[in-house]
């Protein structure tokens, strides 16, 4: 099916593998293209894309579903419940 592949990063030159997972997972996704950067190269053009602006803040919180600790890009506030990721997307999926 499919097989590891060899490409070239079109910012650094460096080699990097597209794996057989990657593969897959950019099938599943409908993606056409293989990607042209490796992964420091795609991470660092990501952090540039916000303007150069700082890291998100996060806030501590715990979930109103499952009481797991989580952090949240947002100020938590006491009238309005606060989810994890995995409570979050459970809900969304209803």
């Amino acid at each position: 099916m499919y097989q590891d592949k060899t490409l070239v990063c079109r910012d650094c030159g460096n080699e990097f593998v597209f794996t057989a997972g990657e593969q897959e997972f950019y099938a599943e996704k409908g993606f056409q293209n293989e990607p042209t950067r490796c992964r420091e190269c795609r991470q660092a053009r990501k952090a540039t894309r916000n303007n150069g602006t700082a890291p998100r803040e996060m806030h501590d919180a715990v979930c109103a579903n499952c009481g797991a600790e989580t952090k949240v890009p947002f100020l938590p506030r006491e009238d309005r419940p606060v989810y994890c990721s995995e409570c979050f997307a459970a809900m969304q999926n209803k």
